[in-house]
């Protein structure tokens, strides 16, 4: 009754104050975080009531849908915008693993956490993401070919509000670079990094200001309309996690300042969201479809408005973004610490490419990729008919170190607790440093340094130490050919340096030169004049080539994609006791795909196979198959139903087949066979289907924050004994 009795009284005084003259009509909306996607559906109902806004203001993601809808973007193409975006993936700076360095594919994604390092003391980083994904984002929706980028001259006048993160006072927003202004609106602490303007530091507006209807009252209009999305404060049981304890802080005096700017409106709009919280992303469908039930009690207020508007202005529609533009020249900004070439490799990008905005999107994910830099910026500027200047700003990350820390435990290597460090810059400016210290049941290390040199030829050295103990059918010794099973020591010290160049961050081809040390021994005929017998302990030099492939969308569970892992290493002397040493060559592939059928299904096929040339007089380089681990080193190769290191020959060729179906978001579940051949040359007279060994797997897995978490149960019907599998967290 009270609301239809203020909405009687409105429209008097409309009808009144419109016999003058035409109101200008400004639009005001909060911060609210995800539920803000309730704003969207009450600009769809004053689209459809024909109603002209001439001002809008918005703090957060109030800022961002005013933003949108101040370019030109009806709200009808704004809710499909938002419909087709993943946020939780745009706040998590995540990135398609095809955007990844290809040394990061290869050595990296095993960790859990991300610590910087910042001269020698371990700190804490500012927010989870850096928030690029949202500048993309922001500029491939906003970004102009204009000569002058300011938004002050947009088609609807626009400002946001921001904080000053040292002193806490909002900052008001009105011209100069979109994207940077949004980006700095909504930039929620604890999720997004601030972002500097002009010399000041800014955060998420809603510190300073969420609901600002005093700032648009001073702008000269009549009629203000107002939309809040804010919620309540929490009760004590759902203060469960830190962003609802920090956005119950900063809820505090906004909550008391908003009530006072609610008094100023004309129209108040709340829409009855309280049960959704500023990070329910993936309840975005339910909370637009409630903004437009609630915008439709105001349909007639709008409408009425719109009527009052005798002369509107006429409203060009923007569209999508989806042309090619030719890009005659590129220009690099803020280079310090890297090379105009390697900036150019990384986005793989030259004169002369023709590029719609989100090709150019997809180029920034791969720059932003090596981590090097907090901010890469762009614009585009038309030069002449048809062609463009794309200009790139960038700031480099101050950070050239950190520490990343992950878990796993397996059947063989048993506990591990990992500790990586990376440094970059340590000798030349496109350097990477890294080492892998494993600690746990079985000590080991990985050590890494690469000089990146983008479009040309790059080089690097690695080391790693390996040891583990098991009790295998590893039988090398001639007096251990009768012994079913020995309890296995084995150590490897490998050191290599290489050159490698790779294209489009699928291949990567490399030659190096290898020292290798091993030495396996075993107690099992231990006796008191010798406690160990040692199977083999020898130096051996070597030289290596490779082809990799890795077009997987995911290192683990993948969904699509091509992988392939082909070496070929010359062994060329060797350094011990052994005096029976002669030259021999080896290689060893991989290849595989991944396809997935009805989004759930996949199927993934993976083969391998080596073979020995001019077999060595020890056997300690034979192909060793059985288990199920996805870090064996040498020529240790997994294969389910057979224990560790069960079968062995010269040469060998395998196939494994995984049906796997996905539940909800991370839960899997997978059958499994794998095929086998081992022989002294199983290529000889082509019968590769003779005497196969079979081996079978069913499992769960769960995706989990610190990797996957799996329990299968594996056997083959050679022997008819099965095996419990189980491991946890990334394979490292």
């Amino acid at each position: 009754m009270k609301f239809k009795v203020a909405f009687l009284l409105f429209l008097f005084s409309l009808g009144l104050s419109s016999q003058k003259k035409q109101p200008k009509v400004g639009l005001v909306l909060s911060g609210g975080g995800a539920k803000g996607f309730a704003h969207i559906g009450v600009l769809k109902e004053i689209d459809k009531a024909g109603l002209q806004i001439d001002y809008i203001g918005g703090t957060s993601m109030g800022g961002i849908i005013g933003g949108l809808y101040a370019v030109g973007y009806s709200g009808n193409q704004i809710e499909q915008m938002m419909l087709d975006t993943d946020f939780l993936a745009l706040l998590r700076d995540k990135l398609p693993r095809k955007a990844e360095t290809f040394f990061e594919k290869e050595f990296g994604e095993k960790t859990v956490f991300t610590l910087p390092v910042n001269k020698g003391k371990i700190g804490l980083p500012r927010a989870i993401s850096k928030g690029q994904n949202v500048l993309n984002f922001l500029s491939e929706l906003l970004d102009t070919a204009k000569p002058h980028q300011d938004f002050s001259k947009l088609p609807i006048p626009f400002f946001c509000i921001a904080t000053d993160l040292e002193n806490g006072a909002p900052v008001l927003l009105e011209e100069g670079s979109l994207p940077l202004a949004l980006r700095a609106t909504s930039s929620f602490p604890s999720l997004l990094n601030p972002i500097e303007i002009d010399g000041k530091l800014l955060t998420d507006g809603g510190i300073a200001n969420n609901f600002p209807v005093s700032l648009m009252k001073g702008k000269g209009m009549d009629i203000v309309i107002g939309v809040n999305v804010e919620g309540k404060l929490f009760q004590k049981e759902k203060l469960n996690s830190v962003v609802a304890l920090l956005n119950q802080i900063m809820s505090y005096p906004m909550y008391r300042k908003t009530d006072a700017e609610i008094k100023k409106l004309d129209v108040y709009i709340h829409p009855e969201i309280y049960q959704y919280s500023v990070v329910d992303f993936d309840e975005k469908i339910k909370i637009l479809e409630e903004g437009v039930e609630e915008a439709k009690k105001y349909t007639a207020i709008f409408e009425e408005l719109a009527g009052k508007q005798a002369e509107k202005k006429l409203r060009k529609i923007k569209r999508f973004p989806i042309e090619k533009m030719l890009i005659s020249d590129i220009g690099v900004q803020g280079i310090q610490n890297y090379t105009r070439a390697y900036v150019l490799g990384k986005l793989k990008m030259k004169a002369g490419d023709s590029l719609s905005r989100k090709e150019v999107t997809s180029k920034i994910h791969s720059l932003s990729a090596t981590r090097n830099y907090n901010r890469i910026e762009y614009h585009l500027r038309e030069k002449g008919k048809g062609s463009y200047l794309l200009d790139f700003k960038l700031k480099e990350a101050k950070e050239k170190a950190n520490l990343k820390l992950g878990v796993h435990y397996d059947l063989l290597y048993k506990s591990s607790v990992l500790a990586t460090y990376s440094q970059k810059h340590l000798f030349k400016k496109n350097d990477l440093f890294s080492v892998d210290v494993i600690l746990g049941d079985n000590i080991r290390y990985n050590l890494n340094y690469f000089v990146d040199n983008g479009f040309y030829i790059s080089y690097g050295f690695r080391s790693r130490y390996n040891h583990f103990k098991s009790n295998s059918k590893f039988n090398q010794a001639s007096d251990l050919s009768n012994v079913n099973s020995s309890n296995l020591s084995y150590s490897d010290i490998t050191n290599q340096a290489f050159f490698q160049t790779t294209y489009s961050r699928k291949f990567a081809l490399g030659l190096g030169v290898e020292h290798k040390w091993i030495k396996a021994s075993t107690a099992t005929l231990a006796s008191s004049t010798a406690p160990i017998t040692v199977i083999d302990e020898s130096n051996y030099l070597s030289a290596f080539g490779y082809l990799k492939l890795d077009t997987y969308n995911k290192k683990y569970f993948p969904t699509k994609g091509y992988f392939a892992d082909l070496n070929f290493k010359w062994y060329a002397a060797s350094f011990s006791n052994n005096d029976r040493f002669k030259m021999f060559s080896q290689a060893f592939g991989t290849v595989g795909f991944a396809a997935t059928f009805a989004n759930r299904l996949t199927f993934q096929n993976t083969n391998e196979a080596g073979f020995t040339v001019e077999s060595p007089a020890s056997n300690l380089f034979d192909f060793y198959l059985g288990g199920y681990n996805q870090n064996y080193i040498n020529t240790f190769i997994s294969f389910y139903g057979y224990e560790f290191a069960t079968l062995s020959n010269n040469s060998f060729i395998k196939s494994q087949f995984d049906l796997r179906y996905k539940v909800g978001s991370a839960h899997y579940f997978s059958l499994i066979a794998n095929y086998a051949r081992l022989e002294d040359n199983v290529f000889k007279d082509l019968q590769l289907f003779d005497n196969i060994k079979s081996g079978y797997a069913v499992g769960y897995s769960y995706n989990s924050i610190v990797g996957p978490i799996e329990l299968k149960y594996s056997w083959t019907p050679d022997n008819k004994k099965g095996f419990w599998l189980f491991n946890l967290g990334f394979w490292f």
